[in-house]
């Protein structure tokens, strides 16, 4: 039931160096985005990756007891400029093939985001087409796309991302669960409803869960905050998860390394407490 972390809240570095930074924290397992974490390859275009690059950085962690468990890999996914969107795509593929040799069960994703009120049916038609060539190379290599909806992106309710999965239904699409990321000022104030909808409508899809916090400014504007710094129910959140998903994947977001060592216990205490609570129910 450890907590994770996303690796390069540590900064860019040399990925030798990177796992016995996340030990050091107490971290076991990590998100990794390579282009974001590691500072000694360029990932910013396809065609880098092999069996031997992936395994080499996948035993770098193995050796200091931190895993990857989830692959990130934060592209524009219906970039409406077609040659950009191709090259998304094929970066995003790169890592499906790849991702058995780190170690990593998972690719994970966003939609990408537009300013909110543009979208149109184009753009979902797009997206739908890029997932459903995205499953098709999960399934090929026995791996998971893991999408996350994000307020603001052109999936950005737990309803929305529904309706994605519902018309690409492959088994190798899971979940991503943050609630933070689906609270904002119109209904941060009926946060328990927003969660426990996404549990009803994704919890049996989920794979791997995000841990950020939200808070509400005097002004009425919600901020993101580190774990235990803000306002979200993480009693909730933790409930529900161990009720449907135990022992899952939590990756911290947000925090500085400063603070940490504090987000991760609150974390860790919670879910341990909702834990024992569900055990006593099954």
């Amino acid at each position: 039931m450890t907590v994770g972390v996303l690796a390069h809240l540590f900064g860019a570095m040399p990925y030798e160096q990177i796992a016995p930074k996340v030990a050091s924290f107490g971290f076991r397992h990590v998100q990794l985005a390579l282009w974001k974490a590691v500072s000694d390859l360029d990932f910013s275009k396809p065609g880098r990756l092999s069996p031997g690059l992936a395994q080499t950085i996948g035993e770098s962690f193995h050796k200091h007891g931190v895993s990857i468990s989830v692959l990130g890999c934060y592209l524009h996914l219906f970039d409406r400029r077609e040659e950009q969107r191709r090259e998304n795509i094929e970066r995003f593929k790169e890592l499906l093939r790849y991702a058995r040799y780190f170690g990593a069960p998972i690719v994970a994703a966003e939609t990408g985001t537009y300013p909110p009120g543009t979208y149109t049916d184009e753009d979902w038609r797009v997206m739908r087409s890029t997932l459903e060539e995205l499953a098709e190379e999960a399934e090929r290599w026995g791996v998971f796309v893991g999408m996350e909806a994000a307020n603001g992106h052109l999936v950005g309710t737990a309803k929305e991302l529904d309706q994605l999965l519902n018309e690409v239904p492959s088994p190798n699409i899971g979940v991503v669960l943050d609630p933070g990321n689906l609270l904002h000022e119109g209904n941060i104030g009926s946060q328990d409803e927003v969660i426990k909808e996404a549990f009803r409508l994704l919890g049996k899809r989920v794979i791997a869960c995000h841990a950020k916090d939200r808070k509400q400014e005097p002004d009425g504007s919600v901020i993101t905050a580190a774990p235990g710094f803000g306002e979200m129910n993480y009693k909730l959140y933790m409930e529900l998860l161990e009720q449907i998903k135990p022992h899952v994947h939590i990756i911290m977001e947000e925090a500085k390394p400063e603070i940490m060592p504090q987000s991760k216990s609150y974390i860790e205490t919670i879910r341990r407490e909702a834990s024992e609570k569900a055990a006593l129910l099954r």
